[in-house]
């Protein structure tokens, strides 16, 4: 075994300790499937080496890591975040002092993402993970699938497969009974069904008697059989919209928030919303937007495309509706929501280059991250654009969990200052 072996060997681990990753998180990482541990264990033993793609890989994932909770935080709750994505929801309770115990995403890309910025590679399909495998927790935190409400889809709620995704949040909720919760989903599913379908959602997660499941769903039998158990929570929700939280962007979603009677007792969740503060756009699109002149030249759209873009306009406008691509400028308060189909061709919103001679150009990563409110430190070069892109249309915008978080915060805390002072005085 030569020198370059021992190099080899010692580049892998020093990298894989340096992310604080174990072997089977980098090998999930890396895409290598059910052997992945075993060949990472023997790259570092200097059995066998990597490939050169592979090991190029492993180096270019960066040692920085922005969110990474430090060994010896104190929490003061613990939380679960669901349906992860790249972690939105759970930057705002991890700064207010809250411990994430627990992550579950199953694409592959969010996750290199996700490891990129909290140094943790979350578990995958929620639907393969038994209640009892997930840690106690205060607040479960889930953005589940939206696309089966979405505008953009085909909006078949429940009967389709991402819309029964409630059920798995609903099968935690029913064994480990936290404290509160926090959903999110699309503006649409308050009229889905004409209102059926969140009236169902409302009534499960507050034990309302006659609460039904449509029958002809597919759930797992653990899932099918936690719907017998009845859950109590006080239980509202609110659609709000971003450009209200300083954020130069309008997108309207649904928050559910949730309190366990056996906790707080009856909570008025409508009157929490609404101390929530709204106090109107702080921030224009120009606040986040790059310098044209150095944006990198590759997401100017091509002539080609930038003349399909203005033909198709005007024949929308021939025939009497409004769609066609949106042109933004520095000047703008705000932008059109950005959708996980933004890599196609970035027409829901484009920005203005005149200034500099230019057809217009699509967002760059950078002002993606920022118009969703994420903080310039968050990692957006873990993956390609394309993926990148996907991500933060996928996305929640940040201020509007954080202004939520604080409106809950002192309840959480206070809860558990109270639980770890009873404690005391029956050791004492």
């Amino acid at each position: 075994m030569g020198n370059i072996d021992l190099d080899i060997a010692g580049l892998v681990r020093t990298k894989r300790e340096t992310l604080g990753m174990t072997q089977k998180e980098l090998a999930e990482l890396l895409g290598m499937g059910e052997i992945g541990e075993r060949t990472i264990r023997g790259w570092e033993n200097g059995e066998h080496e990597p490939s050169r793609s592979r090991l190029k890989a492993v180096l270019d994932m960066g040692d920085h890591i922005p969110f990474r909770v430090p060994q010896n935080h104190r929490a003061a709750f613990r939380f679960i975040d669901l349906f992860a994505g790249i972690g939105g929801i759970r930057l705002p309770f991890q700064d207010i002092g809250g411990e994430c115990v627990f992550t579950s995403e199953w694409d592959k890309f969010a996750k290199k993402t996700y490891a990129a910025n909290f140094g943790e590679v979350p578990s995958g399909d929620i639907t393969k993970i038994p209640a009892k495998s997930i840690p106690a927790h205060d607040l479960l935190l889930a953005g589940f699938p939206c696309q089966a409400f979405s505008q953009a889809g085909l909006k078949r709620g429940f009967l389709d497969t991402r819309g029964t995704m409630f059920f798995e949040i609903q099968r935690i909720l029913a064994y480990h009974r936290p404290k509160m919760f926090l959903l999110e989903n699309v503006k649409q599913l308050r009229g889905h069904d004409k209102g059926r379908t969140l009236e169902t959602i409302l009534a499960i997660l507050r034990g309302e008697q006659g609460a039904t499941v449509p029958s002809d769903i597919a759930l797992s039998d653990e899932t099918r059989r936690s719907l017998t158990q009845k859950l109590d929570y006080s239980t509202g929700y609110r659609v709000l919209s971003s450009n209200d939280f300083g954020v130069p962007q309008k997108r309207e979603r649904v928050y559910i928030l949730g309190f366990d009677r056996g906790v707080y007792g009856d909570v008025g969740v409508d009157a929490i919303f609404d101390e929530i503060e709204t106090g109107g756009s702080g921030t224009s699109l120009g606040d986040v937007l790059e310098d044209n002149r150095q944006v990198d030249p590759k997401y100017t759209i091509s002539d080609q495309i930038y003349a399909g873009h203005i033909r198709r306009k005007k024949e929308h406008r021939i025939k009497g509706n409004g769609f066609g691509f949106s042109l933004f400028d520095r000047n703008s308060a705000y932008c059109n929501t950005i959708s996980a189909r933004y890599y196609k061709d970035g027409s829901e919103i484009l920005i203005d280059q005149s200034d500099i001679g230019k057809n217009p150009r699509k967002l760059t990563p950078r002002e993606c991250a920022r118009i969703q409110g994420f903080p310039d430190s968050f990692t957006v070069d873990a993956v390609s654009d394309t993926q990148i892109y996907k991500q933060f249309g996928n996305s929640v915008s940040v201020p509007v969990i954080e202004a939520i978080a604080k409106a809950v915060a002192d309840r959480l805390v206070e809860k558990e200052a109270q639980a770890t002072s009873d404690c005391k005085l029956v050791t004492a």
